[in-house]
């Protein structure tokens, strides 16, 4: 038998084929923290910050001056990464949510550099703004329907969520502070529940589960079933 070709099938087991002399093909895996931690602690800072300015607990003449940064650094770039690496995690709920909120925050923490400057006056954006939450608002609520109860921390997050942007988005468009004011402790329980799940993400991934994120049975068992699937190290969902 010809040696050169016995060399060859012997390299072919390997998985060490070379095309036209090439180095042989290779494959890496890549496993990633779940995005979600970043992209719900990002959440959670920036909505408690602007919700308790809805709500009434502090505020004034200076405050798009502090806004506007967190929002877009924290909220907007942070959230927005965290929904990209959700789609190489394949994460289809967290992709959307995240990608969107993330690209609501950069959006927010402009018009509000530019309220800050004196090019916007606030009262005239609230109009313009309360369409925004429309949006949101709808896209928040294909989110809670598509996690149903799976995960009782994330669903949470997101019925809180779409409540509170559907009350200030009826606030906004009619000038009515008493539903900017309930939008307002709406999305501050919605910050609480996103600070509670990241953390106990966040637990989970360090070792130590010492808080319960309210998994269903069907989502453990897909958890388990997904880990590692034809990928080592690699689970989907994260």
């Amino acid at each position: 038998m010809d040696r050169s070709a016995t060399g060859a099938a012997a390299r072919e087991v390997r998985g060490e084929v070379r095309t036209n002399g090439s180095s042989p093909a290779r494959a890496f895996l890549q496993p990633i923290a779940a995005p979600s931690i970043l992209g719900l602690f990002g959440f959670a800072a920036s909505t408690f910050m602007v919700a308790a300015n809805l709500a009434g607990w502090y505020g004034g003449a200076s405050t798009p001056e502090y806004l506007f940064p967190f929002a877009f650094a924290f909220g907007g770039i942070a959230q927005f990464l965290a929904g990209m690496w959700a789609y190489k995690a394949r994460d289809a709920v967290a992709t959307g949510i995240h990608g969107t909120w993330g690209a609501f925050w950069l959006g927010y923490g402009i018009l509000y550099w530019l309220v800050a400057k004196g090019t916007l006056s606030a009262s005239a954006a609230s109009v313009p703004l309360g369409y925004w939450f429309i949006g949101l608002t709808a896209i928040t609520l294909m989110g809670a329907l598509a996690i149903g109860g799976e995960n009782k921390g994330l669903a949470t997050v997101l019925n809180t969520l779409w409540l509170g942007s559907g009350c200030l988005a009826v606030g906004l468009l009619t000038a009515t502070t008493f539903w900017v004011v309930i939008a307002g402790y709406l999305l501050i329980l919605s910050a609480i529940a996103a600070w509670y799940t990241a953390g106990a993400m966040m637990l989970i991934g360090a070792g130590r589960p010492l808080l319960p994120l309210g998994l269903s049975q069907k989502a453990r068992e897909k958890a388990e079933f997904s880990a590692g699937l034809g990928e080592p190290g690699v689970q989907r969902g994260q």
